[in-house]
């Protein structure tokens, strides 16, 4: 069964620094002798790339790096659920190598807690383009089965998921990819759950889930295409969803990392969720395989970015 639906998020983003006229692009057409982390001179709104694209794979310097929010990113620093409301840190986000990942580059969220509210911090990145509908959703995840610090026993939900802007919304959509490496809410762990939802208040919603241990890199994909919804883990399908369980309306992509709740204090812990890459392709079911060999391809030109979907 699906767990309860998360606390309405009633967002409240704090704006990261960004210089006026300041649009810092990673340039597409890049060899393989060039930084691909170094600043594109261009001021376009996106390097050049396949139509209807999205490609990120995270080299920014800090969560306060323009080129961030330039391509179209923000970390959640305001007040609201889900699980521990009002906190929500910036402090969490980081970008740093990590030899274990596709081109040696994570977007790392960390959240900790030693039991307590007070002491509890959360993270959420999200896209803010609005403007992700039909097609393919794919991104390389690492969840953790246990803390990098402290004692285990926290329940913890590490999620890729595009949502609809606003939980109000009347086309209200989300896919949910969430793991749960202790369980939640009566339920025993690990877990992973997928939700397609219609509704958020009242909750309305389709699920399914999958009772394995998945510490590790995973490639998690959703394909929304032709009334359908279809959720894959590492190329294989898990779940899929219809009728009124597709999306209705344009949405963004958010990764986060957060506690359903406080458990008994236990000293400071902290939880870990590296992402590597971000995919996605407008009105198109792409397989797998040609996920990887596009993103492939992106790392050998030393493409670390592309933004080719049509504006909302």
């Amino acid at each position: 069964m699906s767990q309860p639906r998360r606390t309405p998020r009633r967002r409240v983003w704090t704006a990261l620094t960004l210089p006026a006229v300041l649009c810092v692009l990673a340039a597409c057409s890049g060899g393989p002798g060039e930084d691909a982390a170094a600043p594109a001179p261009s001021v376009s709104p996106s390097p050049s790339g396949p139509p209807g694209t999205l490609f990120d794979s995270f080299h920014y310097s800090g969560p306060d790096d323009p080129a961030l929010a330039a391509h179209g990113w923000e970390v959640r620093t305001g007040g609201g659920g889900p699980g521990i409301k009002d906190s929500w840190s910036a402090d969490g986000a980081g970008f740093p190598s990590d030899a274990t990942a596709q081109g040696g580059r994570v977007l790392r969220l960390q959240s900790s807690t030693d039991g307590t509210m007070q002491g509890t911090r959360q993270v959420e990145v999200q896209g803010t383009g609005k403007n992700l509908f039909t097609g393919t959703y794919a991104a390389r995840v690492h969840f953790s089965d246990r803390p990098t610090s402290g004692r285990n026993g926290d329940h913890v939900v590490q999620t890729f998921f595009p949502i609809s802007p606003s939980d109000d919304s009347a086309e209200y959509s989300e896919l949910d990819f969430e793991y749960l490496p202790n369980g939640g809410w009566g339920t025993a762990g690990p877990r992973l759950d997928n939700v397609s939802w219609y509704k958020a208040d009242p909750p309305d919603r389709v699920n399914h889930t999958l009772k394995q241990r998945l510490e590790g890199w995973h490639t998690l994909m959703i394909t929304a295409m032709d009334g359908k919804v279809s959720y894959s883990l590492d190329g294989k399908e898990v779940f899929s969803s219809s009728g009124k369980y597709v999306p209705r309306e344009k949405m963004d992509v958010h990764f986060s990392n957060w506690f359903i709740d406080t458990p008994a204090a236990g000293g400071p812990r902290a939880w870990e969720m590296k992402v590597n890459w971000v995919y996605y392709k407008a009105d198109e079911a792409v397989s797998p395989a040609d996920v990887q060999k596009t993103v492939d391809g992106f790392y050998s030109a030393g493409t670390d970015y592309v933004n080719t979907v049509p504006k909302a």
